[in-house]
Formats: structure tokens, C-alpha cells, sequence
């Protein structure tokens, strides 16, 4: 099969759905191992109490992911996604399958020698961080909102089905021998079992979406050649008078500094998203909420309430009235987060479990939200190789402010008697 253009765009039973469904599952597989390491951090602090785990591990991922990223970003237009995402998930899966390996051969047990071991492990997950999640909205930045939506989406089930699952298992094993140990190891299992469907649906089945095809091919021939092996894989090969038009796309397509420039609204909004959101999750919600009625349920409650809300949040843009399309609302709302930063502290300090809860909860909601509303709204009115390369620009933004909320979420620690 060849093709020089777009075609016509199929209809939704052709493929929309389904390649929602599966943009919310590689969203799922994008985090869900992270956001395993988060949910178990009380395992590893029975392991490592004096180390910090939940705090050191987010600081060890960050460099990778954020490293990588700038490196991915900065050549996106001369990477295979295809590899870079299959590389990526396979990543995830060896990395997570690691996790189980090395708390056997520890027969799990504490130490520095263990810890390393687990940082070296998290710093793959970063790299493979980088590799899927710019890879994926790179490349469905030039498809349509409702993919970058449940991919989004997805990203945040993967914090919310973690969460449930860590609560079941902290019930289910709580009076068992070693219980605590048992359902880490069910969740890395879990975790281990969903990056190699994520591996298996993007390398076979998502590529063969008529919609997918679609869109692929209406990038390439608009100059994009990051998406060649992923039309050979769905049997479409490109004509050569479309290769010489694709020179010609490249050399009139915006480079990333301009796109940066004309976008710094919504690279700098996503940034100071997660720098508040990572300064306060989860560290803070670990170490600096105090003891309350709900003993060692309630950081499980805090992270579960916020993955939660966080999920919710990324759908309510589909409802037309409640997304922020207007790129002053979103900046306004940005802005708006930060009286969060003494509400947290004041509520830390004097109020009760409610009140941290109902904290958490609006953290999440106001996090999942913007996100979708700034990474849909970006990429309206690009050329598909502007949207993808917007795309990676947007991912490295996003990992820059975790990264920056990761280092202030230890200025919470000044003052306590575990300082450092």
C-alpha cells in the first residue's frame, strides 16, 4: 500500500475509540511503574528509615528523565518514535522486573548496598520516562485533543489504580507474616505485567488503527520522517515525489527555539504546575503530615485521595464549559496554585486529617486539569512535525518542573528533627 497524502479522515468506528482506549492504556503504562515505587514508598521506609527514600528516589529519577529528555527533544525530528517507544516500554518492563529480582536476592533487607541498587533502578525508569512519555505526546499532538486527553488520562489512573491496590493489599496482608513485603512484590508484579502489554500493544496493534494511519501518513507528508517506521510497520510505504515534497516541508517548518518562544506561556504554566505539585507530592505527605487517627493508613489515604482526584480532573475538560481555553484563564489559574504552599503548611501544623485530605484532594484535581487544558490547547494550528516536536518541547517542560519541585520539596525538612 502507498500513500502521498492524508486521505480522507476515517470515520470514529474506523478506529477514534479504540485508539482512545489504547492511548489511555500506553498512558497507564507510562507511569505505572513510577507511580508503584511512590504507592510502596512505606515498604522502602521500613527498609531504608534513614534515608529518605520517598524524597532521594523522585531526586535520583528526576536528572535521568529530564537529561534524557532534553536530548530527545533537542533531535526529535531525527528519531524513530517507533523504536524510542518500543525501547521505552521495554525499559519499564526489564526495570520493574529488576525490582522483584533484587528484593529476592536481598531476601529483602535493608542497606546501602540494596538502596544503590534501587536508585541505579530508578534511574532507568527516568530514562524510559523520557523515551515513552515525549515519544507518545510528540506523536499524538499531531493526532487529536481526545488522544492527548486519555493518554493524559491514562497517566493518571496509573497513580489511582496503584493507590487502590496498595490499599487492598495493606488490608489484605496486614495481620499476614511479612505482609508488608507480599504486596509490594503482588504490585511490581502487576506493574512488571502491564509495560510488556503496553510493548506488545504498541508495536502490533496500535499501528494498524485506520485513524492512527491517518494521521501518521498526513505528517509524513507534511515533512515529517519520525513516523516512517511506523507506516512501513502498518504496510504503507511513502512515493518518492513525497520524499523530495518532505525536504522541502522541513526547510519551511518553525525550528524548536522559535516554537518554544511562541509557546513560553504554556511551557512555563506546565513548569509551575508540577514544581508546586512535586514539592508537596509525595515527600510532604510522607514526612511532614504528622500522626493522626489513621496511623500508617494515612499517608496510603493522602497519596490514594490525590491520584485520585487527579484522574477525575483530566476528564472534566471534555465538558466544553469547564476547560480553560483562554491562555490568560490558564496562566491566571497557574498562578492561582500557590496559595496552596501556606495553606499546606498551616494545615500541617495545626489542623486535622479532614482538612490535609480535602488539601490533597484539590492539589490533584487542579493538577490533572491544567495539564490536559495546556497540552490540548498547545499544539492547535502547527503543521504535524511543529505539533510533534511542540509535543517533546511541552514533556520537557513538564519534567523540568517536577524535577525543580523534587529539589524544593526538601526546604519542608528545615526546621524538623529528621532534617537530613
Amino acid at each position: 500500500m502507498t500513500i502521498s497524502d492524508g486521505g480522507e479522515l476515517p470515520t470514529r468506528l474506523e478506529g477514534q475509540l479504540s485508539a482512545m482506549v489504547f492511548c489511555w492504556v500506553l498512558g497507564l503504562g507510562s507511569l505505572v511503574a513510577w507511580n508503584s515505587m511512590l504507592t510502596i514508598g512505606d515498604y522502602y521506609y521500613n527498609l531504608f528509615p534513614k534515608y529518605h527514600p520517598s524524597r532521594v528516589l523522585t531526586l535520583v529519577y528526576q536528572p535521568f528523565a529530564i537529561g534524557t529528555m532534553a536530548i530527545l527533544a533537542y533531535n526529535e525530528s531525527k528519531i524513530n518514535t517507533r523504536l524510542r517507544n518500543i525501547v521505552g516500554y521495554l525499559l519499564f518492563t526489564a526495570s520493574s522486573f529488576m525490582l522483584i529480582v533484587l528484593d529476592l536476592a536481598t531476601s529483602g533487607k535493608g542497606g546501602v548496598g540494596s538502596f544503590i541498587g534501587l536508585c541505579a533502578i530508578v534511574g532507568c525508569f527516568g530514562v524510559a520516562d523520557a523515551l515513552v512519555q515525549g515519544g507518545v505526546v510528540g506523536e499524538i499532538s499531531f493526532m487529536l485533543p481526545e488522544f492527548i486527553q486519555s493518554f493524559l488520562a491514562g497517566l493518571a489512573a496509573s497513580g489511582a489504580l496503584t493507590s487502590g491496590l496498595r490499599l487492598v493489599t495493606e488490608a489484605a496482608f496486614e495481620n499476614s507474616n511479612n505482609g508488608l513485603r507480599k504486596g509490594t512484590m503482588l504490585f511490581l508484579a502487576i506493574s512488571t505485567f502491564i509495560e510488556f502489554l503496553c510493548v506488545l500493544l504498541y508495536a502490533f496493534i496500535f499501528p494498524k488503527l485506520p485513524i492512527v494511519k491517518y494521521f501518521r501518513s498526513k505528517a509524513a507528508s507534511e515533512g515529517a520522517k519520525t513516523v516512517q517506521a511506523d507506516l512501513a510497520a502498518a504496510g504503507i510505504q511513502t512515493k518518492e515525489d513525497q520524499r523530495h515534497e518532505d525536504n522541502a516541508e522541513r526547510s519551511n517548518r518553525l525550528s524548536n527555539k522559535q516554537l518554544f518562544f511562541q509557546n513560553i506561556d504554556y511551557a512555563l504554566g506546565l513548569f509551575l504546575i508540577y514544581v508546586l505539585s512535586l514539592s508537596i507530592f509525595p515527600g510532604f505527605l510522607f514526612e511532614n503530615t504528622g500522626k493522626h487517627k489513621l496511623g500508617p493508613w494515612y499517608p496510603l489515604v493522602l497519596i490514594a485521595a490525590y491520584n485520585l482526584w487527579d484522574l477525575v480532573s483530566r476528564y472534566l475538560p471534555l465538558l466544553k464549559f469547564l476547560k480553560i481555553e483562554s491562555r490568560k484563564g490558564l496562566m491566571i489559574a497557574i498562578l492561582s496554585r500557590f496559595l496552596l504552599i501556606p495553606s499546606f503548611y498551616f494545615t500541617a501544623k495545626y489542623g486535622d486529617q479532614g482538612w490535609m485530605i480535602m488539601l490533597v484532594s484539590l492539589l490533584g484535581l487542579t493538577n490533572g486539569h491544567l495539564t490536559v487544558c495546556v497540552l490540548t490547547e498547545a499544539p492547535k494550528g502547527y503543521k504535524g512535525p511543529e505539533q510533534n516536536a511542540l509535543g517533546n518541547l511541552l514533556v520537557l517542560c513538564l519534567l523540568g518542573g517536577i524535577f525543580a519541585g523534587v529539589a524544593l520539596d526538601w526546604l519542608w525538612l528545615i526546621g524538623t528533627k529528621n532534617a537530613f
